[in-house]
């Protein structure tokens, strides 16, 4: 099942996914909002409407983040070891974590924005985990319970602005520089996520191309190590770390520009496709 959120006519909504359109689940009022509807704790209300005609085209609404309103989204950092030799640190015991915030998300079709203050835009496509059930002290063994599905997203990078200092949030959290999208499916459609495969383009060509089975903290351990921290809640979103082919690692850097178009495709997800455009 293909969950997405959408805004029509002024309207913030959510709805399921169809081979014909979106069937809009906030209009039936199954909850305000996909996240809403997460912390429920049943995802069978929408599956049971898969076989209604749609309300909208897909193409003819504007795609929020998959969940727009998150309490939290935790980023994983050099979760490769190909990312980590082309950034030329050392593999570290436990995961790097940042934040991003919401607000700094656009959803599948939306722009990316390149900010005023930098020409050092670069692409991350990465495998979006979202949590369906709350919990705290998760352990591994029972992580992937707690899922309530998978997105594309891409981790969209102000590098300059990420090395003014040692901390990464600066470069990673400017206004519509994230993409999450298309859709969320649901973790029944996906039992191992290390069995995907991802793959990044900038206006066509590849850029990054890997198994999700080459992560360094997989993804049970990474929803184990960030429910330690603090509880994990329906809705919250643990992105789960890029690839080596990042722009700022290539001779000479490949940057994204205004005009091109960015595309993150994980199989058996979809591709998240963004256009790229300059700040004002």
């Amino acid at each position: 099942m293909k969950l997405c959120s959408f805004t029509t006519a002024g309207r913030a909504s959510w709805g399921l996914v169809t081979q014909d359109g979106i069937v809009d689940l906030g209009r039936r009022a199954l909850a305000p909002s996909l996240r809403d509807f997460l912390a429920q704790g049943d995802l069978a209300p929408a599956a049971a409407l898969a076989g209604n005609p749609p309300d909208h085209a897909f193409d003819a609404v504007q795609h929020d983040p998959v969940i727009p309103n998150p309490d939290k989204i935790i980023c994983v950092g050099l979760n490769y070891h190909d990312h980590i030799q082309e950034t030329g640190r050392e593999e570290t015991p436990n995961p790097v974590l940042f934040a991003r915030y919401a607000g700094s998300q656009v959803g599948h079709g939306q722009p990316l924005v390149r900010p005023l203050e930098s020409d050092q835009f670069d692409y991350e496509g990465e495998l979006a985990v979202i949590i369906g059930k709350q919990g705290r002290r998760i352990s591994e063994a029972d992580a992937l319970s707690h899922v309530a599905g998978y997105a594309c997203y891409n981790d969209g990078s102000v590098r300059d602005w990420q090395r003014h200092t040692h901390q990464f949030m600066p470069g990673k959290t400017f206004a519509g520089t994230g993409g999450f999208g298309p859709w969320m499916v649901t973790a029944d459609e996906i039992p191992d996520p290390s069995a995907l495969h991802l793959q990044t383009r900038l206006n066509g060509e590849v850029v990054q191309d890997t198994d999700l089975s080459l992560l360094i903290a997989s993804i049970p351990r990474l929803i184990a190590y960030c429910s330690t921290i603090l509880p994990l809640l329906p809705g919250d979103v643990i992105v789960s770390g890029t690839p080596g082919g990042v722009g700022a690692k290539r001779n000479p850097p490949l940057w994204m520009r205004p005009g091109d178009v960015a595309e993150v495709e994980i199989s058996g997800i979809g591709t998240l496709r963004n256009p790229v455009v300059g700040e004002g």
